[in-house]
């Protein structure tokens, strides 16, 4: 009995620990964790949200936001313009103005860029007012959460008055705009050389009674923008709050909840980004905010990337500032590096989507830049790059090619195996396995340098696909821009047909057969030629189509793409044949060649 009883007093002092050590390790901290979630809740609930951009008022209040979509635009670029009077933007880089109704940015043209090669072709386009085709602009202002006696704020509909009809670099330009209830708004814009403008806001609260504002800031751009067409670039939202980068396509954020997606952090920045250009917002870089990456409407969606800050209480007789950024430029990546430096702009540099391997592309593209200002020529330097990776690749691309040579040695062998073993597979392979034993042959090495040379390939192809240095930058003879196809095309002559084949439907990107793809597969047909050919028929028949089917699917790559992959197989060519005349091996390309034609 007293056995009994001193079990169960054990049993329930260990229960009491077990609860003891659950509550402390698991129910306490769940409990606070869920109560500090509600009071998160509770505060965020008190944010009034930014909605679509409206007549009606947004960021007028507390409701700002639950309005209908932006409607379809239905006038020109020129008369949405005149329907504000507008500040002149002029700088070495920028072209356009700042509507003084709304106060928005929302006409800006890139002066060093053009759409076409043609330097008499029109600059391009990057921001538009909203009533326009297009439509795509940044925009500042103020939210309140108070519900009644709200104060009068800045809305799309205020007419802002400027001390100047002129914004350029060193002569800022300052809108005010007075509530008639005791605040007085002023947004003081400065824009450096390129492409980055700096609004400095401020309140002055005269009433007699303290107000409670929060600031917000967005980009905002109606219609699904037409794409690059690039599977491994990105287009759609991107941003970095805090210290975590956020991208999003236009078509995932229609799959997510209420079309939005939601981000906390401190500093950073939001917006949109196209293959070349981009435009974004970004609060102060000290500050916690709230960012939104959001679709409204019907048939035709607005697409807005927003920041809400923290609320700031302005007393009776003080003055509240803010300070806010926006870009809307070309990508140029040493210019996004400095603007990561100064102001301050959190990881600026990824506004670019380097990709996966971006500690290899970025190093990849210094390295093309570096060499294009010594040779002039992004072309020469695409060339030279091909010799420098040749060169860091010498000691496995020598032990490959001196594999393949051993591999041409024991082909005698080989052959007699196969005679010897006939219908045997399986005895064939094993003897095959003990003969490369025995040879000291790896039989998969010669594949090793290709695999290695695969992220530097991609890389490259990165380099030539994102970075804006890279457009519209000549080679010689008839390539003017190594970011896009050879323009020559053998199925219509190289031009003597007037018609473009790679316009067919379905098959068109497939027809892209310019003067350097088929150099390229010419060149990867000769290097194949050089090694064994491999002894099972279905691998024969495969690396015999290999050069033709990388020939039809690489044309429409970019043409600095194509010209280095033709290079590095021509590099390769002579490099193996080199290695197999040391190494007292027959060169056998000749005589594949002949074989090939029939003619041995």
């Amino acid at each position: 009995m007293k056995e009994n009883t001193k079990n169960m007093l054990m049993a329930a002092a260990m229960s009491l620990i077990f609860i003891g050590l659950w509550d402390y390790f698991y129910a306490f901290p769940e409990m606070e964790r869920q109560r500090q979630a509600q009071i998160e809740q509770q505060r965020m609930a008190k944010i009034p949200k930014l909605g679509a951009p409206d007549k009606a008022g947004a960021g007028a209040g507390a409701g700002a936001g639950a309005v209908a979509p932006a409607k379809p635009a239905v006038l020109s670029r020129a008369e949405a313009l005149a329907l504000s009077p507008r500040v002149t933007i002029d700088t070495r880089s920028l072209a356009g103005s700042i509507a003084l109704k709304g106060g928005r940015i929302d006409d800006v043209s890139l002066k060093a860029y053009h759409q076409t090669v043609d330097p008499a072709s029109p600059i391009i386009t990057l921001l538009t007012p909203e009533d326009a085709p297009g439509a795509y602009y940044a925009e500042m202002g103020y939210l309140t959460g108070e519900t009644e006696s709200a104060p009068s704020l800045p809305t799309t509909e205020t007419l802002w008055t400027a001390d100047s009809d002129r914004l350029a670099p060193g002569k800022p330009v300052t809108l005010t705009w007075d509530n008639g209830q005791g605040l007085v708004f002023k947004r003081a814009i400065s824009v450096d050389e390129e492409y980055l403008f700096t609004i400095k806001e401020s309140v002055e609260n005269k009433s007699g009674r303290p107000v409670t504002l929060y600031t917000f800031s967005r980009v905002a751009r109606i219609g699904h923008p037409p794409s690059a067409g690039y599977a491994a670039l990105h287009e759609g939202f991107v941003g970095t709050i805090g210290d975590v980068s956020q991208e999003v396509t236009y078509d995932k954020i229609e799959k997510e909840p209420n079309y939005t997606k939601t981000f906390k952090g401190i500093g950073g920045w939001v917006g949109f980004t196209d293959k070349y250009w981009g435009a974004v917002v970004a609060p102060e870089q000290n500050a916690a905010f709230e960012a939104r990456y959001v679709a409204m409407g019907g048939a035709t969606k607005t697409y807005q990337a927003d920041t809400v800050s923290e609320p700031k209480t302005v007393e009776p007789g003080a003055t509240a500032e803010t300070t806010t950024y926006v870009f809307a430029g070309a990508k140029e990546v040493d210019l996004l590096n400095a603007y990561a430096a100064n102001p301050g702009l959190k990881r600026f540099g990824y506004l670019i989507d380097w990709g996966w391997f971006y500690f290899i592309t970025q190093p990849m593209f210094k390295l093309i830049d570096f060499l294009y200002k010594l040779f002039g020529n992004f072309g020469v330097a695409i060339l030279a790059v091909t010799v420098i990776v040749k060169l860091a690749f010498l000691p496995l691309a020598n032990k490959s090619y001196q594999s393949i040579a051993k591999m041409k040695e024991i082909q005698p062998k080989i052959k007699e195996l196969k005679e010897k073993y006939g219908d045997d597979k399986h005895g064939f392979n094993m003897a095959q396995m003990e003969l490369y034993k025995r040879e000291k042959v790896n039989p998969a090495s010669g594949c090793l340098p290709v695999l290695l040379q695969i992220p530097v390939f991609f890389s490259l192809y990165k380099v030539l696909v994102v970075t804006i240095e890279m457009r519209h930058a000549p080679f010689f003879g008839w390539i003017k821009d190594l970011s896009a196809p050879d323009p020559t095309n053998v199925f219509n002559l190289f031009g003597v047909l007037p018609f473009d084949p790679t316009h067919a439907a379905f098959i068109g990107p497939y027809l892209a057969l310019g003067v350097w793809p088929l150099v390229m597969g010419v060149t990867m047909w000769l290097q194949m030629k050089m090694n064994p050919e491999p002894t099972d028929e279905i691998q024969k028949t495969m690396f015999a189509w290999m050069p033709v089917m990388f020939t039809f699917t690489m044309g429409s790559f970019a043409s600095g793409l194509i010209i280095y992959w033709s290079w590095n197989n021509l590099l390769s060519i002579i490099q193996q044949g080199i290695i197999m005349k040391r190494a007292g091996v027959k060169f056998e390309l000749w005589d594949n060649l002949r074989k090939s034609f029939g003619l041995a």
